[in-house]
């Protein structure tokens, strides 16, 4: 299904669509304030399966983010973070940026690879932070890439419709996409890493 959602103001109508979905172990493709990513509910783990398959990746070694609508869900999964980690990530988010945290014992096993990491984005878009919250819980998220050498994302939300309808529930059209991924910050050591510079400024 393609599903058109005003960004600025989602219908609460069509949010209860994809939540339904969601909690069916849907999978969906959804807008963020980068890329539009591909994702489902973090706790259904034969759509989580279906997300590595369409990915052609192993889950155990994929580099899944969740994707949260506030910072007041960080402690649920994370390990306790520095000041200057929570100041930092109080600036910038909602925004394009992911955290990588050291992740405590509620993020499902699924998820922890040997380092016991977890990247955390918030982003600056009301559509999935409208499902998140109807949700009550993260979303697993994980960008589209594009087969074009010279795009490296699909940025148009009909076209990515047309290749993905096959292999997903629902598709949100929520404008066009931007082409530049989220900058990635680690911080699970003593100090904070720039991993990959991308869309958020440093």
């Amino acid at each position: 299904m393609l599903l058109k959602i005003h960004p600025e103001n989602p219908s609460p109508r069509q949010i209860k669509t994809v939540i339904e979905c969601l909690n069916d172990g849907g999978v969906i493709i959804f807008p963020t304030d980068t890329i539009y990513a591909l994702g489902c509910d973090i706790y259904k783990s034969r759509a989580i399966d279906r997300v590595a398959q369409i990915k052609g990746i192993k889950k155990e070694k994929a580099n899944f983010s969740f994707i949260c609508s506030d910072l007041s869900q960080l402690s649920d999964f994370t390990k306790p973070i520095s000041n200057e980690v929570f100041k930092l990530m109080r600036k910038t988010l909602p925004g394009p940026y992911t955290y990588i945290l050291r992740a405590n014992n509620n993020v499902p096993k699924i998820f922890q690879s040997k380092k016991k990491t977890v990247g955390i984005r918030i982003p600056d878009n009301n559509i999935p932070v409208e499902i998140i919250r109807e949700l009550g819980n993260p979303l697993l998220s994980t960008s589209i890439h594009d087969e074009d050498e010279i795009i490296e994302y699909s940025t148009d939300p009909e076209l990515i419709y047309e290749k993905y309808k096959n292999m997903v529930d629902i598709v949100i059209a929520g404008g066009h996409g931007d082409n530049n991924p989220s900058t990635i910050i680690d911080c699970t050591g003593d100090e904070i890493v720039i991993v990959r510079e991308g869309k958020g400024e440093i």
